[in-house]
């Protein structure tokens, strides 16, 4: 048989056409560099997983496809189901850690403190995609958004300006409850929030049925509004046991319940007033243009995914989901944990979806109280609240 002979010009057509196909298509003769993701795809938090998990598999395909991917490799998020639970999370950790320079996830704060302890000091880096934990600086933790202290910051902040003074905590026993307990305190002592009073605090288990007696002693306080900070299906519960009571006062939640689907589901037992601490990006404002045209960027992307209303969750992965993948773009795909962590330390003015990142100024996380928008939700989706900071317009 005779061998297949080549022109110079047929080499040169087989170039053209490669360079005409673009980065996606050499990207995807590559093997992909992965970056292992481990989210509550099942139990409580399976709300804000699967969403999560979503917004993550769009971003995969817009850096396939318009970005080349890593090095000409495609990225790959791989997902793993923490089942809502830190023991399991603390398992794929151990499982994880030395597969890849950087891990992210889980989604709440209980899975991503089991998680912590397993990257903090050793790396790789652990990108926890909950606003809701505080990695010491330096450390190879980083945590997505605006902080829970600030989300809670602006939550008092509101409801002062509306006029409140009096308010009352309903809180799960869980990490992510006593998080917010210990938040709320901590606003509390601002000067701006002298005379705000916390009328009582309750606590109830994630897994309980009823909180109906929580909340009779909350309405016994006489609260002028309430905050339930409760992730996932004990949300629910919560809401259940105000409308036994009868309690009819505005009412302020975690911003992991930001899902559409969740809160339509909710729709028989919804109080009249509900809000959440949200983001920038949520709510359709934007700190400058550089953050304008990020948004745009993102909200073009999830809709030609399919997701017609975009909500927090849906977004809430995505910055963090672009910091690692520039990281990896920027070292290459074979980078050490150590020279990630500093990367990332280093990012300053850097546009993203919810503001412009500082992490020299805002170590591990690169955003603060300004970023944060309160919301309310409609019955059918989402009404601006309030201006930069939780403050009224």
């Amino acid at each position: 048989m005779t061998p297949r002979r080549f022109t110079l010009g047929a080499l040169a057509a087989v170039a053209a056409a490669a360079l005409l196909l673009g980065p996606a298509a050499r990207a995807a003769d590559q093997p992909p560099v992965t970056i292992p993701v481990s989210l509550p795809l099942s139990g409580g938090g399976a709300f804000i997983g699967s969403t999560q998990q979503h917004t993550l598999q769009i971003l995969q395909e817009m850096v396939n496809k318009e970005q080349g991917g890593i090095k000409g490799r495609p990225v790959q998020f791989q997902f793993l189901d923490d089942t809502t639970s830190p023991q399991v999370a603390k398992q794929l950790g151990d499982q994880e850690q030395s597969k890849s320079p950087i891990v992210l996830g889980s989604s709440l704060s209980a899975m991503c403190q089991a998680i912590a302890p397993t990257y903090a000091t050793a790396g790789p880096v652990n990108y926890c995609l909950s606003p809701a934990i505080y990695p010491a600086s330096g450390s190879y933790v980083f945590s997505t958004s605006a902080s829970t202290k600030y989300l809670l910051i602006a939550t008092v902040r509101f409801f002062r300006e509306k006029g409140g003074k009096k308010f009352a905590v309903l809180a799960t026993q869980d990490a992510s409850g006593q998080d917010g307990v210990n938040d709320v305190a901590e606003a509390l002592k601002l000067p701006e929030n002298a005379g705000m009073t916390n009328v009582d605090t309750e606590r109830y288990n994630g897994s309980d049925v009823s909180a109906t007696a929580q909340l009779t002693r909350i309405k016994a306080a006489g609260p002028q509004a309430l905050i339930i900070w409760a992730p996932g299906t004990p949300f629910a519960t919560g809401l259940h046991a105000v409308q036994d009571i009868g309690l009819d006062i505005p009412i302020a939640t975690t911003s992991a319940n930001m899902v559409d689907k969740q809160l339509m589901g909710y729709s028989a037992f919804m109080p009249k007033e509900l809000y959440f601490p949200g983001v920038t990006y949520s709510a359709g404002l934007a700190s400058n243009p550089r953050v304008k045209h990020q948004q745009d960027v993102y909200l073009a992307a999830v809709k030609a995914g399919g997701v017609t209303n975009p909500d927090l969750q849906t977004g809430m992965t995505w910055d963090a989901g672009l910091l690692a993948v520039s990281a990896l773009q920027k070292l290459g795909p074979n980078a050490t944990g150590a020279q990630i962590r500093d990367y990332l330390a280093g990012v300053k003015d850097w546009p993203g979806i919810l503001g412009i990142y500082d992490f020299t100024k805002f170590p591990q996380r690169g955003v603060g109280v300004e970023d944060v928008v309160m919301q309310r939700w409609t019955g059918t989706g989402w009404a601006t609240a309030s201006s930069f900071g939780g403050a009224l317009k």
